[in-house]
């Protein structure tokens, strides 16, 4: 086998691997919100930032850099604050995260 073909097979591994770990975290997030408002803060932060980034993970090794994904949020953002999604109306939720982004 020629050098490449291990790191394909390497890099399908690994795309696998974070593929389950992220299953997996959001399966405990899910677990941890049903325990209602006993849950450990900590926790819930925990899978949320565990979940981010290994979704930022993924897009590096499906070929995405990691402002292509940051730019593609913005886009989506900006859309459903044009839109006034109702997120958006609820709390300007889209624009906080939208502003966040824009100033990293």
């Amino acid at each position: 086998m020629r050098k490449d073909d291990f790191n394909i097979m390497s890099d399908v591994k690994i795309i696998e691997e974070l593929k389950a770990q992220l299953l997996c975290i959001i399966g405990e997030f899910f677990r941890l919100l049903t325990k209602g408002s006993n849950i450990a803060q900590e926790a819930v932060l925990e899978c949320i930032s565990g979940a981010i980034i290994i979704l930022y993970l993924l897009a590096d090794k499906l070929g995405y850099s990691h402002t292509a994904v940051d730019e593609s949020m913005k886009t989506k953002l900006k859309l459903g604050i044009i839109e006034e999604d109702y997120i958006e109306k609820e709390g300007r939720n889209l624009s906080k995260l939208y502003n966040h982004l824009k100033e990293r």
